[in-house]
């Protein structure tokens, strides 16, 4: 594959312009971790949330919702629709309580809410589990979407494109800090959505495709259409969408959809003006990242299924990239390549932006645990400002490097997606309860991270040579009992944390009253709280708010998509939705925003 002049003269204004930024906003980064971190808590919603959109917007989505629809349909995106729950339940319920908090990281929380040496231990333990273990298999998963993009559209061997696509990123993100990652993932998150959209017309116009009409009536194509599962065969119904929506919402840890908010997502609405900027970000993220940017992918994955029927079609196409790489991932980049001179150059530029806003992001999440929570907390608490932001560039490299290593391992994205549910499931609940109950303490973080990943390694390696072969619903509903069961009974039986810290959260907090009565009663009646320092919270009215955003955000999504179909009366159903919603939404919203 050639790439025109045109197409190199986008690619290379692309880095440029990512590196000018960082550049640009790099004295301001380093004036102090807080800046680095969390750019003085000063951002605007509609920044931040083109900044969590593009963070979600990996190299590696849509490569696995290709990997989705030519496996199972259409309807087999439920398996990360289903995190539209508990997107809306962190903005109308989390969102202010996060910002409210004033932590520097979600991991700073840990020492907030729990007590003892339990709760540093957990601090300590999930930075480097979180920030380097966990982070490292994510970023690994995104440069292996850039090796096969690398691959197929540049003829670049897997080493060449993690060594091109890197560097760049991890010079930019380390000078510029979170600052600097939001401004590129802005002007990013521009760039792919016009690349990805424009392919996607192309593509469905090729004549190998044969416009859109030939596309949705074509054999191999109409029978992948569905939006929902065919409900007489659940074989494809409890796995695609009874177990997404009855149980994997709020019992798995997933980055960018932890229950609870979590992770980028909590360093992104801690970096709010105020409270209701963080609400503001997270709803407009939920609305772009589920309702709008399915579509273009889902045209693309259909199409492919026309020109590329099977993996030996793919293995025919592309004989030189090897056979561990040749996956129905790999057939988004596969369709790119009839992209005409120009536009393949901003597809390209669009998918390099895709990978460095997602890249970007963990690194700096990423070094903001390694520093804030175990150098700063464990190593030397006396570090100066100028110390802590230097080791955090350092980690940003360190981090990249043994990511790019792993990523020579992976051979698809649907793989790893499933690796990750399975090492999180069962820890959910946990991060839902423990601002609503005050009995959770931190050996109920402990236990449930150490028997999830106990049944993940149980599920994923052994299993299979004990040959067992056990379905992937399956083991997940089996690790969310098995860990909440255990966590469960190991809450029971020990020390909830002290009545002190209990009582500091509360009062700084102010979460919705009835599941701390065990910590209010004795305090009222010790006159360490007054009455009038009881709030009872409107946590009724948020969850109606969380469900009804999910409306209107499924209404948008599903109109969207039958208006592409033809299917009018249907599209026109789904955008009614969107306006009944709406205004449901804009009638209660003074009463669910945060503080200004």
């Amino acid at each position: 594959m050639h790439l025109s002049t045109l197409d190199w003269s986008f690619i290379a204004a692309f880095f440029i312009l990512s590196l000018v930024i960082g550049l640009v906003v790099s004295k301001r980064a380093g004036k102090s971790a807080s800046e680095y971190f969390l750019s003085g808590r000063s951002m605007p919603w509609w920044l931040l949330g083109f900044s969590m959109v593009a963070t979600t917007f990996s190299a590696d989505t849509p490569n696995l919702v290709t990997d989705i629809v030519r496996k199972n349909g259409v309807s087999g995106n439920w398996q990360w629709w289903a995190f539209l729950l508990t997107g809306m339940l962190t903005v109308f319920v989390y969102a202010k309580l996060w910002r409210r908090s004033g932590v520097l990281t979600d991991l700073e929380f840990y020492e907030l809410r729990y007590s003892g040496k339990a709760a540093a231990f957990l601090r300590g333990f999930r930075a480097i589990y979180l920030g380097v273990f966990f982070n490292v298999m994510i970023m690994a998963t995104v440069s292996l979407a850039a090796i096969k993009i690398g691959g197929v559209l540049l003829g670049l061997s897997p080493i060449q494109t993690i060594l091109i696509a890197s560097i760049v990123t991890v010079i930019y993100t380390s000078l510029g800090g979170l600052t600097g990652v939001i401004w590129t993932d802005f002007f990013q998150f521009i760039v792919a959505m016009i690349g990805v959209t424009w392919a996607a017309i192309v593509v469905v116009n090729l004549p190998q495709v044969g416009g859109l009409s030939n596309l949705l009536t074509h054999p191999n194509v109409a029978p992948k259409l569905s939006v929902l599962p065919d409900f007489n065969d659940m074989s494809a119904l409890l796995p695609f969408l009874i177990m997404p929506l009855a149980i994997q919402w709020w019992s798995v840890w997933y980055p960018g959809a932890e229950p609870g908010g979590g992770g980028y997502i909590a360093q992104r609405m801690l970096s709010a003006k105020n409270e209701t900027h963080a609400i503001g970000a997270t709803l407009f993220f939920n609305f772009v990242h589920y309702a709008l940017r399915p579509w273009p992918w889902i045209l693309v994955a259909l199409a492919s299924l026309i020109v590329f029927p099977d993996l030996a079609s793919l293995k025919t196409a592309f004989p030189n990239l090897p056979d561990n790489v040749i996956n129905d991932d790999l057939a988004y980049p596969a369709m790119m390549t009839f992209l005409p001179s120009g536009l393949l150059g901003l597809i390209v530029a669009a998918l390099i932006a895709a990978y460095m806003s997602t890249i970007a992001t963990h690194l700096n999440w990423g070094s903001s645990y390694v520093v804030n929570d175990f150098y700063k907390r464990f190593i030397k608490p006396e570090a100066s400002e100028k110390e802590q932001v230097n080791v955090g560039r350092l980690t940003t490299v360190v981090l990249m490097f043994f990511s790019a290593l792993l990523a020579l391992a992976l051979t698809n994205a649907l793989q790893a997606f499933n690796i990750l549910l399975q090492i999180g499931a069962g820890t959910g609940l946990i991060f839902i309860l423990r601002w609503f109950w005050w009995r959770i303490n931190a050996w109920s973080e402990i236990s449930a991270m150490i028997i999830s990943f106990a049944a993940a390694v149980f599920f994923e390696l052994i299993a299979p040579k004990m040959n067992l072969d056990i379905a992937p619903h399956l083991k997940l509903v089996s690790g969310v009992a098995i860990t909440t069961l255990g966590w469960v009974i190991v809450t029971l039986l020990t020390q909830p944390t002290a009545d002190a810290t209990l009582l500091k959260f509360y009062k700084l907090i102010k979460p919705h009253a009835t599941g701390w009565q065990a910590v209010i009663r004795p305090a009222i009646a010790k006159g360490e709280l007054r009455e009038a320092e009881v709030v009872a919270g409107k946590l009724p009215l948020e969850l109606v708010c969380m469900f009804t955003g999910c409306f209107l955000v499924y209404g948008a999504l599903f109109g969207i998509g039958f208006l592409v179909y033809g299917e009018m009366g249907k599209a026109a159903i789904g955008f009614a939705v969107v306006v009944i919603a709406t205004w449901i939404l804009s009638r209660s919203w003074s009463q669910v925003k945060g503080q200004s």
